[in-house]
């Protein structure tokens, strides 16, 4: 004879297990939305891009031809030969038709492909960004979150006041000031680390060339470090502050653990959702680097790529690597929202 525990037990698991569809459903149609949004603004960089780019001052032809005395007739050809000689609407419906089939156009200054170029600019930039990034969020989420647990201390005030002014600076003021005072040196202090590029004319082998490229990276990556790990701290620690004041930390210290304990046991994990937002949407920057900080330490990556397109000016090298940035942005922005969404319950159930 079944008790009636016994019998009401399929029962729960049948409504335990038709709870969990609503969750997931909820969850893809969240996702889904989301990738929507991602794929409309996609297009609408597509287009922006196209006519933005055509708006800057310069005349391509004339700027590549600088040096060489070419008659009118042959600059004439050479527009034919780029296509800028058709109407702007015949000139956006090819842009858009090849870029649909993944193709950027060839660069008119390099007479190259342009994912040929970006593919070989793209390790220069993940190698400098990427480290960058690295070391920016571990920086930021370990002093935010001393800073946060222990609010008003010296340590929070000497942090949060550097942080701020850090990253209140202009990147390039910053990035010339330290090219100024480690790179070229002041007085009769000479400079400590190289000023430009990624790697030196002689560049040994082996261990000694590992050495030689993080020489070069020390300068360009302690500006991208100095002014972007502000972020993550001054997250982290207003995340965190507002964690102390929940019911389960006051909790977790009366069952007796030691503060450290609940600092990082608890408090920490929660207060780190908001910090893993702000991760994904730099990831997306990533790919496109530092324009400014690539350029004033010739960096050979897409951001000096980038404003070498816009110096020409290269409508198909800018357009290539502005998209290749903004879709970068674009689909790193909707992979946070979707994990936001799925790693903190309390998005879900709003």
């Amino acid at each position: 004879m079944t008790t009636p525990l016994e019998a009401a037990e399929p029962a729960v698991q049948a409504a335990g297990s038709g709870d969990d569809r609503p969750a997931y459903r909820g969850t893809l149609k969240y996702a889904l939305s989301k990738v929507g949004g991602a794929l409309f603004s996609i297009a609408m960089v597509i287009v922006g891009t196209f006519f933005v780019f055509r708006l800057l001052p310069g005349d391509p032809v004339r700027n590549l031809a600088q040096g060489r005395n070419m008659t009118p007739t042959q600059l004439a050809l050479e527009r034919h030969r780029l296509g800028l000689d058709k109407s702007l609407i015949d000139q956006f419906f090819d842009f858009v038709g090849k870029t649909l089939h993944l193709d950027l156009g060839t660069s008119y200054e390099y007479n190259r492909p342009v994912l040929s170029l970006i593919g070989e600019r793209f390790p220069a930039t993940l190698l400098l960004a990427g480290g960058g990034l690295v070391i920016a969020v571990g920086l930021g989420i370990w002093q935010g979150q001393r800073a946060g647990w222990q609010r008003g201390s010296r340590f929070d005030q000497i942090s949060t006041g550097v942080s701020l002014v850090l990253w209140s600076m202009p990147t390039f003021w910053l990035g010339l000031l330290l090219l100024m005072v480690f790179g070229v040196g002041i007085g009769p202090i000479p400079g400590i680390f190289p000023t430009r590029g990624i790697e030196s004319v002689d560049a040994p082998d082996g261990f000694a060339y590992v050495l030689d490229v993080g020489m070069h990276m020390v300068l360009p990556c302690l500006t991208l470090v100095a002014v972007v790990y502000a972020q993550y701290l001054l997250v982290m620690r207003s995340s965190l502050l507002e964690e102390v004041s929940q019911d389960y930390v006051n909790v977790a210290r009366a069952k007796g653990l030691r503060d450290d304990q609940v600092r990082r046991r608890h408090a920490v994990p929660n207060a780190l959702l908001p910090t893993v937002t702000l991760v994904f949407m730099r990831i997306g920057f990533v790919v496109g680097g530092a324009v400014t900080v690539e350029t004033i330490y010739s960096w050979p990556g897409l951001g000096q790529l980038f404003y070498e397109a816009v110096r020409v000016p290269d409508f198909t090298l800018m357009q290539g690597t502005f998209m290749l940035i903004t879709v970068a942005v674009i689909l790193m922005n909707t992979l946070a929202d979707v994990v936001y969404h799925i790693i903190d319950p309390r998005v879900r159930s709003a």
